[in-house]
């Protein structure tokens, strides 16, 4: 007995896609490889940023967006780690900003993906937990919803000092309170998204931060709580912090 198939008409489920912008040098971490190439725990720490996004049930491709140069070395690095077989990848190359990274990994997204997960490679140890609260915020309405964390500094704003280290002066002190530290991965409606990145035209160096384009839109932007381990690797010190965090991991988690 044969089953009977589909009607032609009905919809495809819908997919969630994490786009990985790892083009970057991290120059701030000092000589050597590309930031997201730098070892961690033994693992380069782009292995860690795929992994951590393909811990979530809910992400079924992860696209890679790497050096322009160096696409097949990235692949190649992709293939020689287990990824969970629940999880496809994808390497594009990249542009010469992260803005246009991530505009390069929307255009490689297939049609039948409607959440979109934009994820920085420097933040190898983001928590599953914070995954799936941001993908399912953006499942649940949300057009656009990044994690962040309360600060526990007070914060000044300054007028830029023309010379690098002279004394600059205070313009105000913003209320803690209603203040954020903004983390990834930020999570999207697709179709907010490309009209975000579409709208915004390339300025300088780029947009830093997708839930900004949004807002430049017009568009709500919300936020969930983040996690204190989903911090940047961006200077030598957090590198040392993110080993010991993952050593604590592997000792008590079997991670």
């Amino acid at each position: 007995m044969t089953s009977t198939p589909p009607p032609p008409d009905r919809p495809r489920p819908l997919r969630t896609a994490a786009v990985i912008p790892a083009a970057g040098r991290g120059i701030r971490l000092g000589p050597g490889a590309p930031k997201a190439l730098r070892a961690l725990g033994g693992t380069p720490m782009l292995i860690h940023a795929v992994r951590a996004m393909a811990a979530s049930r809910a992400v079924s491709l992860v696209v890679v967006v790497a050096p322009a140069d160096g696409a097949p070395e990235v692949k190649h690095l992709l293939d020689e780690h287990s990824l969970p077989d629940h999880t496809d990848y994808l390497v594009v190359p990249g542009g010469d900003t992260r803005q246009e990274s991530v505009g390069l990994g929307l255009d490689a997204l297939p049609e039948d993906v409607s959440v979109v997960l934009v994820h920085d490679a420097a933040r190898p140890l983001v928590p599953v937990e914070t995954v799936d609260s941001v993908v399912g915020a953006v499942r649940n309405g949300a057009h656009a919803v990044v994690p962040a964390l309360p600060l526990s500094d007070t914060v000044k704003e300054v007028e830029t000092a023309v010379v690098p280290g002279e004394p600059e002066p205070v313009l105000a002190t913003p209320v803690r309170a209603r203040l954020r530290a903004v983390q990834t991965p930020q999570g999207f409606d697709r179709d907010t998204l490309v009209r975000a990145h579409a709208a915004v035209a390339l300025d300088g160096e780029g947009a830093t931060d997708d839930a900004g384009l949004v807002e430049r839109l017009g568009e709500p932007v919300v936020v969930v709580p983040g996690h204190e381990e989903a911090f940047k690797v961006t200077r030598p010190l957090d590198l040392v912090l993110a080993e010991a965090v993952l050593a604590r991991r592997r000792a008590h988690d079997g991670f």
